[in-house]
Order: C-alpha cells, then sequence, then structure tokens
C-alpha cells in the first residue's frame, strides 16, 4: 500500500541530492500554464460572460450571474447545522485569537538627529480569497483566509468558490454560511483559472449586476489549474503561493502510536489522490506496526479507492527509514513538509530543531486535523518544499511595509558627501547633483 525508502545504509547526501531521493509528487505547473493562458485572456475580454462559460464547461452549470445574492447568503447561515455553526464560530474565535496578535504597529527609528526611518505598515486595499470545491468543501479555507485579511484591516475582501449544479449553481451552502458568520457579503459563484482572471481584471458591471472589481492581491489554495492562473497573473496581482498537492510528513521514533502515525498518514491522504503521506522514522518496529495499522484503518475508511489508496501508494508517499533521529531531522528539513508532525520522546526539544516546515505539531496530541479546523494556527501553507523559503498566510501576507524618511536640512548636509561619493562612485553623476542642489551645488564637508 505504501512504499519504502531506506536510508540507513548510507550517509545522507547534502541539499538538491537529498531532496532527490524523497518521495513527492508531480506537478507541473508550466505544462498547464498554455491550457489557462486562453482562459484568462478570455476573461479579460469578456469579463463576467465568459466567466460564466467556463463554469457551464467546467462545473456543468450556468449560472444566471456571478455575484451570489446576498439573502442566499443569509438563508445558508439560517439553515446551517447548528453543531456545524458552533464548530465555525469557535475555529473563527480561535484563529482571531492567534492572528490579531500578528498585527504590525509603526515604527520610527532615529538614525541622526534630525533624520528618521518610519516603517509603516498599511494593509492592501482589496484582496480576493479563493475557496476550492471539487472533491470535498471547503468552509475551514473560507476561515483561514478572511480572518488574518480582516485582522490585517483590509477593507475589501471578496470570496470566489466553484459554481455547485445540485445548490442551482450557487457554492455550497456550508461555505456561504461560513462567509456570513464573517460578515462577507462579496462572493462570487466561479472556479478554476477563470475566477483567478476574474479576480485580476475584473468583470465590469452590468444593468442587472454590479461587477467584481480588480483586487491587490489572491490567497487561497486551489488545483493545478489555479495554481497556474496565479503564476501567469502574478504581477498584475500579488499572490500568496502556488499551491500543490497537500502533504503530511511525520518524523517519530519507537515512542509513537502506530496507530495515531497511520490515522494521520490517512486523514492526509483523503483529501486527494495526489496528497502525499510521508513517515520518517528510525525504528524498523514502528514502520512495520504504521503498515499493518494502514490496512486495518484503510479499509475502515471512506474515499478508499478514489483518494486514499492512489495517495498512499502514489510516489509521492513512502515510509523513510534513517539511522537515527539527527538523520530523520536532515531528511524532514530537505522535504520541507506543509504539515510536519513531531512524535518522539521530547518532542518539543526535536520540534525546536526543525527548520523547514509550513507548521509544526508537536507530540501526540496536536494532530494535523487538529490545525486545519480549531488550534488557532493557519492552514494555508506552503506545499512541494516551498517551506524552505516561504510561510503560511498570515495577518502579514495583508500587509506593506513602507518606510517614511524624513531629513532635515541638517540631517541631510551631515551625510551629504557620502551620497555624492557613492551616487559618483556607481556613474550615476545624477544622482549626486540632486544632493548639490539643495546646497547651492557645494556639497558641505563632513563635521
Amino acid at each position: 500500500m505504501i512504499s519504502r525508502i531506506d536510508l540507513r545504509g548510507e550517509t545522507l547526501p547534502e541539499g538538491s541530492a537529498l531532496r532527490d531521493l524523497l518521495p513527492r509528487a508531480e506537478f507541473d505547473v508550466e505544462a498547464a500554464l498554455e491550457k489557462v493562458r486562453p482562459i484568462c485572456e478570455d476573461v479579460r475580454h469578456h469579463g463576467a460572460a465568459a466567466v460564466i462559460d467556463y463554469g457551464e464547461k467546467f462545473d456543468g452549470v450556468r449560472v444566471p450571474g456571478l455575484r451570489v445574492p446576498a439573502e442566499a447568503i443569509r438563508r445558508a447561515l439560517d439553515e446551517l447545522d447548528p453543531a456545524v455553526r458552533a464548530a465555525l464560530e469557535e475555529s473563527i474565535r480561535r484563529a482571531r485569537l492567534v492572528h490579531r496578535e500578528q498585527r504590525r504597529t509603526t515604527h520610527t527609528t532615529q538614525v541622526v538627529p534630525g533624520g528618521t526611518v518610519t516603517e509603516k505598515w498599511i494593509p492592501v486595499e482589496r484582496v480576493g480569497l479563493y475557496v476550492p470545491g471539487g472533491r470535498s468543501v471547503y468552509p475551514s479555507s473560507v476561515v483561514m483566509n478572511v480572518v488574518p485579511a480582516q485582522e490585517a484591516g483590509v477593507e475589501g475582501v471578496a470570496i470566489a468558490s466553484p459554481p455547485q449544479k445540485e445548490f442551482g449553481g450557487l457554492p455550497h451552502p456550508t461555505i456561504l454560511a461560513a462567509c456570513a458568520l464573517l460578515g462577507v457579503d462579496e462572493v462570487y459563484a466561479a472556479g478554476g483559472a477563470q475566477a483567478i482572471a476574474m479576480f485580476a481584471y475584473g468583470t465590469g458591471s452590468t444593468a442587472d449586476e454590479p461587477g467584481c472589481a480588480p483586487v491587490n492581491l489572491v490567497t487561497g489554495p486551489g488545483n493545478i489549474y489555479v495554481a497556474a492562473a496565479k503564476r501567469l497573473l502574478k504581477g498584475r496581482i500579488g499572490i500568496d503561493a502556488e499551491a500543490g498537492p497537500t502533504e503530511i510528513a511525520i518524523l517519530a521514533d519507537s515512542t509513537a502510536d502506530p496507530v495515531h502515525v497511520a490515522a494521520d498518514l490517512i486523514s492526509q491522504a483523503e483529501h486527494d489522490p495526489m496528497a502525499a503521506s510521508v513517515l520518517v522514522t528510525d525504528s524498523e518496529e514502528l514502520a512495520a506496526a504504521t503498515e499493518a495499522e494502514l490496512k486495518t484503518q484503510v479499509a475502515a475508511s471512506k474515499h478508499v479507492d478514489d483518494r486514499i489508496v492512489p495517495a498512499l501508494a502514489g510516489r509521492q508517499s513512502a515510509i523513510v527509514l534513517v539511522r537515527d533521529l539527527a538523520d530523520g531531522l536532515k531528511v524532514v528539513d530537505a522535504y520541507g513538509a506543509e504539515h510536519l508532525e513531531i512524535q518522539t520522546a521530547d518532542a518539543a526539544a526535536v520540534a525546536d530543531r526543525v527548520r523547514n516546515a509550513g507548521a509544526v505539531f508537536v507530540g501526540p496530541w496536536a494532530p494535523v486535523s487538529l490545525g486545519d479546523y480549531a488550534a488557532g494556527s493557519n492552514h494555508v501553507l506552503p506545499t512541494g518544499g516551498c517551506a524552505c523559503h516561504s510561510s503560511g498566510l498570515s495577518v502579514q501576507s495583508f500587509l506593506r511595509g513602507v518606510h517614511i524618511v524624513d531629513y532635515s536640512r541638517d540631517a541631510l548636509a551631515d551625510v551629504a558627501h557620502h551620497v555624492v561619493t557613492l551616487a559618483e562612485a556607481e556613474d550615476l553623476p545624477a544622482h549626486g547633483a540632486a544632493i548639490k542642489a539643495r546646497f547651492g551645488w557645494k556639497v558641505p564637508e563632513s563635521k
């Protein structure tokens, strides 16, 4: 069901050589670019009509308009299962606690008397948040995208989620209910590359419906075509990341419970046939016990044939055997997992040594499922090894740091000769002349 990779018999290579030994899903965004390019161009030139056409083609339903009526959003909340509502409200409450602490404050540094640099944090004016449809429904992604945007102070928040045939062309009602709980009333029944293009170019207004205004930033996970559209349109819009297939890595030793380990591997595999589930361990006994548990637990699971088995049996999933935990840490750092669980003795100390992961889950009582819904952390995280250079979604994702430079005449005079010297060293004399002009073309001598 799941393959093994044995790295115990050799000195681990460094860098890319080690990464090449580890399992990873094939995710060719570059190839998908050529498929999404005409879609994005069509939306650019034909606006809402093109988005509606592609919704009919790809989602199997033709919507009368892209904007979800406010009444449909209110109705979705009114009809929401009370238990689901309570769970969403608690997820929102915890996410706000964590993300509120991420707010930035304006800070002024006095460089010299009369010379200051202030760093001011300004929220993005308008964002487009993408919530996937497809195999599952993700109201939790509404929470994870909206809460940090709101806590950052973003004024304009729009959400796009694919139209669903069984709900009359509206996004899934649980997604709409989550929007209502968060006070978001600008929601569009649009999915895939066409939704990203809608956010980038806008759709224009008609007599029947106000259009979607262009946004500054698009966040949220999606399939390969959503990722390709983000890559194509980056520059016109800011993006959070090109999300690839979801993944879990578990670093475990002989103290780990194989029942927990197997359950957590399966929990990630049920997302998608391309989902990655990786166990890294120095215990042959744990590896064998986990393999046995997988057989038992998979047989009792839902989504077995269409998701879980293909994901666990795919090239992206494996049990990786290492000589010791030191090597295990090297492996998980090279892998750079979206989600990394540490199920070892003294798990907190081991977790503290991790450098590359989207989020780290410490010990047996912090499974990835907790982070998906109610830990308070964000579950929009870097995939495909991008955790070695990128972070998950946060309040910071929606803020821009702007430096405000304020110098008096005396403060400029004190450093003018250095500025002129450096300008001339770079053969940019006009830069120096801009300084000289302020002092009658004679640069003051250093004090």
